[in-house]
């Protein structure tokens, strides 16, 4: 996949000219649904402008740190508050089962209260993975239910300044983690080994992010900034090969290049880029030789827009990928949801107490996002994706969103380099 980005969009590999993007269709002011995108016959505008947002709720719930699901979503894991009056704020971790015919909150209370900063994972059998700092130290211990009790089994410690836990593993029993030092980043398995926490390398320079590229828990993408300084690009880490790294996403040499999200079944990347001169959202597919898209749909003035869920199960179909993104602005906080293959960003109001930028597909299109307000301690929202117009005559919804201009000259790193692995048609 090669691609060099410009100014109002995506940019084709071959230097070709790429199609406009038809004028965005009017706001919902009710916020019921608002979209971006074209009008049905309406010409290309010189300027995109913004749908109204909905008028969306602001949570009633704030929950720090956020919400955790397992990469199947049967599994989630929070910290919640425990109601002290007149004292500070007790947490607890508190496990959420998702896969049964109605979701259930389990807490997992222990002899201390948590620390707002302790990080949860959930794993594929329901035990949930804490990290506590304890002093110079961070402890990894796996919790589970024992009837009127919580069950903690020490898993060992580990002892640095700074270190984070990486989403969950596809494999549903390993956990990862990354300690980040000025020059390198040392890689852990802190869960799923043969005893206690891992070191399993020592990547060079500072890497960050973390997304899964595989169904069995083998490729990992991160975002690596050099030990020197210098734009930042995702390199992919094969952990069936110690560790081995190589370059996976260059949009152009000087560009910090993030990815932020990848289904595994599709190849469908959602990519952040600074290569068209500021932050964008774009797409591409992995091992593709086409080129990085950004539509113009993705840009929302004063909003935060941050994809948070892909739609799996659409072999060889990445363009018809649903995806979720979490909206943020002045009116609050909403919902989007577009397909690559549409020109239109479907705005929608959160369900009121949303664990914010949690959520998960399933295969026939159904968002599934899990919420807890003053009625509901615990509660599932579903969402479809809206209907798409057709696009209007001489138009694909597969083409670039950016009007026609010569790219800029760059190098790229194909993405079919990587050495990826595991991208089967499931049974």
């Amino acid at each position: 996949m090669t691609a060099c980005a410009i100014e109002e969009g995506a940019t084709t590999g071959d230097g070709g000219p790429a199609e406009p993007e038809p004028e965005p269709g009017p706001g919902d002011p009710e916020g019921a649904v608002a979209e971006t995108g074209p009008a049905e016959d309406a010409p290309a505008p010189e300027a995109v402008v913004p749908a109204a947002a909905p008028q969306a709720d602001v949570p009633a719930e704030t929950v720090l740190p956020a919400f955790t699901l397992t990469t199947d979503g049967a599994y989630g894991a929070r910290l919640t508050a425990a109601p002290v009056p007149g004292a500070d704020t007790a947490w607890y971790a508190e496990r959420w089962t998702l896969d049964g015919p109605e979701p259930y909150a389990v807490p997992l209370p222990t002899d201390q209260p948590e620390e707002a900063e302790a990080q949860l994972v959930p794993l594929a059998d329901g035990r949930v993975l804490i990290r506590r700092r304890v002093a110079e130290r961070h402890t990894f211990s796996l919790l589970y239910p024992t009837g009127p009790g919580t069950g903690e089994l020490l898993l060992g410690a580990v002892e640095r300044d700074a270190l984070a836990l990486l989403p969950p593993s596809p494999d549903g029993v390993s956990a990862y983690a990354l300690a980040v030092g000025a020059y390198s980043t040392e890689l852990w398995r802190v869960a799923g080994g043969t005893a206690g926490p891992e070191h399993l390398a020592d990547l060079p320079g500072r890497c960050s992010g973390g997304v899964w590229l595989d169904r069995a828990g083998r490729m990992l993408a991160l975002d690596r900034e050099p030990a020197g300084g210098g734009p930042v690009k995702t390199v992919a880490v094969d952990l069936g090969r110690g560790a081995e790294m190589t370059p996976l996403l260059q949009i152009a040499p000087d560009s910090d290049d993030r990815l932020l999200l990848a289904d595994p079944d599709s190849g469908l990347l959602l990519i952040r880029s600074d290569a068209p001169g500021h932050d964008r959202l774009g797409w591409g597919v992995l091992g593709s030789c086409l080129p990085v898209r950004f539509p113009e749909c993705l840009r929302l003035p004063d909003c935060s827009v941050e994809p948070f869920a892909v739609q799996p199960g659409q072999m060889l179909m990445p363009e018809s990928c649903a995806v979720a993104l979490r909206i943020d602005g002045a009116a609050g906080r909403w919902i989007g949801l577009w397909r690559p293959s549409g020109r239109r960003l479907h705005q929608l109001a959160a369900p009121g107490g949303w664990l914010a930028g949690s959520g998960v597909w399933s295969r026939d299109g159904v968002l599934k996002l899990p919420y807890a307000d003053g009625d509901t301690a615990c509660a599932v929202a579903l969402l479809e994706m809206p209907e798409e117009a057709e696009p209007a005559c001489g138009t694909s919804g597969t083409q670039p969103s950016a009007p026609a201009m010569n790219p800029p000259v760059c190098t790229p790193v194909p993405l079919g380099q990587a050495p990826l692995v595991g991208r089967t048609v499931p049974d």
